[in-house]
C-alpha cells in the first residue's frame, strides 16, 4: 500500500510545467491548458479556464483580464483576476487588480490594492437557516 501512494505522488509532481523564463519578455494574448509558471515579464490578457498559473519571484505581469482555475503569485501581478478555483497571494507578492475567486488565502506580507469577491465555485451550499429552527430542534432531540 505505502508503494502505491508512492506511485500517485509522483504522478502527481511528473505534471508537465511550462515556464516563461526569467529573461522572456512576451506580450499578447495566451492561453494555456494545465500549468504555467511566469519569471519573467507579461503583458497582455492571460485565459485558461482549465489551467493553473504561477507568477514566480521577480516576475511582473501586467494585463487587462487574467482568467484561470487558480493562481499563486510570489512576484508582482497589475491585473483584474478571476479564478475558478482559488488565488494564493504567497508572502512578498504584490497585487493590485479586482479578484474574483472561490477561495483567497493571502499571506503575512503581500501588497494588495483592489476589491474581492468571492464566487460560486460549483459546490452546493448548505443554507443552515432555511429551515424553521422548531424543525432543527426537534431533530437535534431526537439524535
Amino acid at each position: 500500500m505505502h508503494g502505491m501512494m508512492e506511485e500517485t505522488k509522483l504522478k502527481k509532481s511528473a505534471q508537465p510545467i511550462v515556464t516563461l523564463s526569467d529573461t522572456t519578455t512576451f506580450k499578447g494574448v495566451l492561453r494555456f491548458k494545465e500549468m504555467l509558471c511566469i519569471r519573467g515579464n507579461f503583458s497582455g490578457t492571460i485565459q485558461a479556464e482549465s489551467g493553473e498559473l504561477i507568477i514566480d519571484k521577480g516576475a511582473a505581469v501586467q494585463a487587462d483580464l487574467i482568467s484561470v482555475t487558480s493562481l499563486t503569485v510570489y512576484g508582482t501581478v497589475r491585473a483584474p483576476v478571476r479564478a475558478s478555483d482559488k488565488i494564493d497571494l504567497c508572502s512578498g507578492a504584490e497585487i493590485r487588480g479586482d479578484l474574483a475567486a472561490g477561495r483567497l488565502r493571502i499571506a503575512d506580507g503581500v501588497i494588495f490594492e483592489g476589491k474581492c469577491s468571492m464566487i460560486d465555485a460549483g459546490k452546493e451550499d448548505i443554507e443552515i437557516f432555511a429551515r424553521p429552527t422548531s424543525e432543527i430542534k426537534a431533530e437535534l432531540r431526537q439524535g
